[in-house]
């Protein structure tokens, strides 16, 4: 369920741009005449229309995932509600000012929230946020969290460099596929990848026989 939720938004923004971009007369005029009063000038045309509407989806469904954990009483991780702050604040000034610059400008600004995030909580508290998400599921070296925590700062600062360059070299059609399946193949490579790497450095556990012969030889 949480997957789900999680890529509900990337999914529908998909889905929506597409389909308006292939429908452009119809995105500009369904648009202008239902959500005209949200933009500057009333009038929304064939080149906005299809990033404007994914926009507005995104937006409704961020709001919808955050509803239906709050309903559930589940736990809201700071970055989902950074990434419903953008959307909000960004996607406006896309709708607003018909310009899709804003709302692609949100993955980078993501990306940089939460490697600093990961920097932060180790240059100033001290604290290894990825350890602390996921200690209790690893027993590694200090050095190994240190590493990795270090190896995320850097994918996410190029990885809001990345989404910049696509931005400004590219169209909003490949802008919005790379969003889609070329940043979350990314991800999923680097994921795996360090997947590979931490299987070197995980502590094995003690086999059972081993713990109890442990544990006989200490009892009285």
């Amino acid at each position: 369920m949480k997957l789900l939720l999680d890529f509900l938004p990337l999914v529908l923004f998909f889905g929506t741009f597409k389909y308006a971009d292939h429908h452009a007369d119809w995105a500009a005029r369904f648009a202008t005449d239902h959500f005209g009063y949200l933009v500057s000038g009333g009038v929304v045309g064939t080149e906005e229309a299809p990033v404007l509407l994914a926009t507005l989806v995104v937006a409704a469904a961020t709001t919808l995932q955050i509803a239906v954990m709050l309903a559930r009483r589940k736990h809201i991780d700071l970055m989902l509600w950074i990434t419903f702050g953008l959307v909000v604040v960004l996607g406006g000034a896309t709708v607003w000012f018909h310009n899709p610059t804003f709302i692609k400008w949100k993955p980078s600004l993501l990306y940089w929230a939460m490697g600093l995030a990961f920097w932060a909580s180790q240059a100033l508290f001290r604290k290894n946020l990825l350890q602390s998400m996921i200690g209790d599921e690893l027993d590694l070296p200090a050095r190994i969290w240190q590493r990795l925590n270090f190896a995320w700062i850097g994918f996410f600062a190029l990885m809001g460099l990345l989404n910049l360059y696509v931005v400004y070299s590219y169209s909003t059609s490949a802008w919005a596929t790379f969003k889609t399946f070329g940043a979350t193949g990314l991800m999923l490579a680097f994921t795996v990848a360090q997947g590979v790497y931490l299987t070197r450095h995980i502590r094995p556990e003690p086999e059972a026989g081993a713990s109890q012969a442990a544990a006989s030889e200490r009892a009285p």
